[in-house]
């Protein structure tokens, strides 16, 4: 079951193979005996799973339903999908058992290859898995420092920029490992899913230097799998010798609904889990240099409102937000179901909880020395407003803002892996790893 769960579906053969296996089969289906009856069965088969395509695909974006426009690359994958399960069906009628038998097993063919269609417009769930938004456990040994790591670091922050002391050894892994990690809700008592973890290949070597962090959150309602993020990282460490940050991939949804963010009842203490529970396990078990200036809070979409939310109230742990196509604020989607479920209808709470209010009512001077990325596709015309707006706020409080369009991206695909790779640009010369 593992195999078929962590089958990669962004690209590689089973993409291909199923597209291949369901063109094969709409032919056959296509091909019948002349006849005034199958002909029009196949024709009015096809028109109704177009029809139903397209009516979903419109109510979507009238009702917003995946919180924002779908692109027309999805209506056509649709109507492709929908079209041949219509044909598959109209293959039902006045067929022989073997046709009749091939139409049943190609439904689901169908389904799938729209699915991971659809699923490569997207370009966020590389795996089986991740589509279904199943977390599979795929546990990572973490590197023990050895005592001469530990007792005298092959370097500090103190020792300057770390590229240029940094001599990777000969046994030096070409690539970096990525797995599950499970983190305790000590404090919280969360139900969250396994943490995502990626190791770059400096982490693995015998005295490994400590490194920077990246506690990254993805969106709603996601799943955090290391996977897509790490193939970003993994482009920066094999131009930067091995260097790049150990990146945990934590779990803000959890299994119950979105919590937006925030602590409440019905969702249970999300705030605390990845303030208080992660961050400590992080501390705990991985290498990395203890310093504010080399920690991130990243997200995305979701995992983005939360990113600046926490960033925000945590400048003396997260020394860097990184903001990717975020929400402007933890429940922005359904306002109303966010004020009524989580803050249970209390309006100064629910605008309390807004990173805009947070750092408008900070102190003078709390955020001196933060460094925010902002990042969102230059397309996405609903968040990158909200962008634009929450990026200034953070700008006037003190923060030194960095705002970044990816050219191309809606809110969707390019938009996470363009933002990732933008936040390194401006982390890997702040944290020594490139000059």
């Amino acid at each position: 079951m593992n195999a078929i769960l962590t089958a990669q579906v962004l690209d590689g053969p089973v993409p291909v193979v199923l597209y291949v296996a369901a063109l094969a089969l709409a032919v056959y289906l296509l091909i019948r005996r002349p006849g005034r009856g199958r002909l029009l069965a196949s024709a009015l088969g096809i028109l109704a799973g177009t029809l139903v395509a397209i009516i979903v695909f419109v109510v979507s974006n009238i009702t917003d339903a995946f919180g924002e426009q779908l692109q027309l690359e999805i209506l056509w994958w649709a109507v492709a999908a929908f079209g041949a399960v219509g044909l598959a069906v109209a293959n039902l009628w006045r067929s022989r058992w073997w046709r009749k038998t091939i139409a049943v097993l190609s439904i689901p063919v169908f389904i799938a290859a729209g699915a991971v269609g659809i699923n490569a417009v997207f370009g966020l769930n590389a795996t089986v898995a991740d589509m279904l938004g199943i977390s599979v456990r795929h546990p990572i040994a973490l590197p023990k420092p050895s005592p001469t790591a530990t007792d005298q670091p092959a370097w500090t922050p103190g020792d300057g920029s770390l590229y240029q002391a940094w001599r990777p050894p000969a046994d030096m892994p070409h690539l970096g490992q990525q797995g599950t990690v499970t983190i305790p809700a000590t404090v919280s008592g969360f139900h969250a899913r396994p943490a995502g973890l990626y190791l770059p290949p400096a982490a693995l070597v015998k005295d490994a230097p400590p490194l920077p962090l990246v506690i990254l959150m993805m969106g709603y309602p996601g799943n955090p799998s290391p996977a897509r993020v790490a193939s970003v990282v993994e482009q920066y460490q094999l131009k930067h010798q091995g260097l790049a940050p150990i990146v945990l991939v934590a779990d803000q949804i959890g299994t119950q609904g979105d919590p937006t963010c925030a602590d409440s009842k019905m969702y249970g203490n999300a705030q605390t889990y990845i303030t208080k529970d992660v961050v400590a396990w992080a501390a705990a078990h991985l290498h990395v240099i203890e310093d504010p200036k080399y920690w991130a809070i990243m997200g995305y979409s979701n995992g983005g409102g939360c990113a600046i939310k926490y960033g925000a109230l945590m400048p003396q742990t997260f020394g860097t937000i990184v903001d990717i196509s975020g929400e402007p604020y933890p429940g922005s989607v359904h306002p109303p179901l966010a004020l009524a479920r989580i803050f249970a209808g209390n309006v100064a709470a629910f605008e309390a909880s807004k990173p805009i209010n947070i750092m408008r009512k900070a102190p003078a001077g709390t955020y001196n020395g933060v460094h925010a990325v902002f990042t969102y596709g230059a397309d996405d015309h609903k968040y990158g407003p909200d962008a634009k707006l929450v990026s200034s706020v953070a700008r006037s409080v003190g923060m030194d803002v960095t705002l970044t369009p990816i050219p191309g991206a809606t809110h969707i695909g390019l938009a996470f892996t363009g933002g990732v790779a933008a936040g390194l640009d401006v982390l890997y010369p702040l944290w020594g790893l490139s000059a």
